[in-house]
């Protein structure tokens, strides 16, 4: 294994509830009222959509989708979501500083230093520099053909990581950790609040499927854990695998991804929005600040 290389859940698609469009010549971060889900192929005009995107429009209420099918890979709650403050330098697409409220990794003129993380709210870093949460769920969807891949959901939207992170502890809390084995589905939700001025802000909630309750859900991922197991298939070892490779690196993210990230949750004007997240401009030049930082 490459030492320093994060080594991720394999990604087939992505799955959207924004977009960037382009206006007066500058393309700037969008929220949407829908799911979109493509392939990892990105154009002039966009992404390219995943077949499984039209599969899941036909039936949906004027053509929209409102909810995924899906599975989770892992059992465990912090392989599948994994979430932390993160702040990019937007010049270059580089990650500068991740942390995870206690601890965090910041890229300085002598390299990667270990620093407190107070949260972007006590860190004044974290301020100046435009730090926010920011999640990656990897999830499979019914019908994909592949086994061990995902389509991945990134958010900087503290709705959707807040739900998110407390649906997958619930679900492995109330199936005795099999949580890998329930029928669930991505659902599209809405709520006001006094920063939006009363408008629509959008999030992602993980729920079981429509007409499955909770008891039948549980008796059939524990049915089908225990034919996994008797058939030999290792998740604990799955996950220990996938902790690993995720050790191994100092940032998740490539350097591949990371420009279309950028683009995705911070507008060039720094006056966007996504998912309903307001859109904090990052400095241009962080050469002196780092240097000050790591002083």
């Amino acid at each position: 294994m490459i030492k320093g290389l994060a080594i991720t859940p394999p990604v087939i698609g992505r799955i959207s509830i924004g977009k960037v469009v382009e206006k007066n010549g500058k393309r700037l971060p969008e929220k949407d009222d829908c799911f979109t889900i493509t392939t990892q192929v990105q154009q002039k005009d966009g992404w390219l959509l995943h077949p499984l995107h039209a599969k899941l429009t036909e039936g949906a209420a004027n053509g929209k989708i409102l909810a995924i099918p899906v599975k989770v890979l892992f059992n465990s709650s912090d392989l599948n979501l994994r979430a932390e403050y993160s702040l990019f330098d937007r010049t270059t697409g580089r990650p500068i500083c991740v942390g995870n409220g206690e601890t965090a990794k910041r890229v300085t003129v002598e390299g990667i230093t270990e620093v407190p993380c107070a949260s972007p709210d006590g860190c004044a870093f974290a301020k100046s520099g435009g730090c926010k949460p920011y999640g990656r769920l990897n999830v499979a969807i019914e019908g994909q053909e592949e086994e061990l891949s995902s389509f991945v959901f990134r958010t900087t939207g503290f709705n959707s990581i807040r739900t998110l992170t407390a649906r997958l502890q619930y679900f492995e809390a109330v199936s005795g950790g099999n949580t890998r084995y329930l029928p669930l589905q991505l659902k599209l939700r809405a709520k006001s609040t006094t920063q939006s001025h009363r408008a629509a802000v959008y999030y992602v909630d993980l729920c079981l499927r429509d007409g499955i309750s909770l008891e039948d859900a549980v008796a059939q991922a524990v049915a089908e854990a225990a034919k996994s197991e008797q058939a030999g298939v290792g998740i604990k070892a799955l996950e220990q695998v996938a902790r690993t490779g995720l050790s191994n690196g100092s940032f998740e993210d490539s350097e591949d991804d990371v420009p279309a990230i950028v683009e995705e949750f911070y507008s060039e004007t720094g006056e966007g929005v996504v998912s309903g997240q307001k859109v904090v401009p990052i400095p241009t030049k962080l050469t002196s600040k780092l240097a000050g930082e790591a002083a």
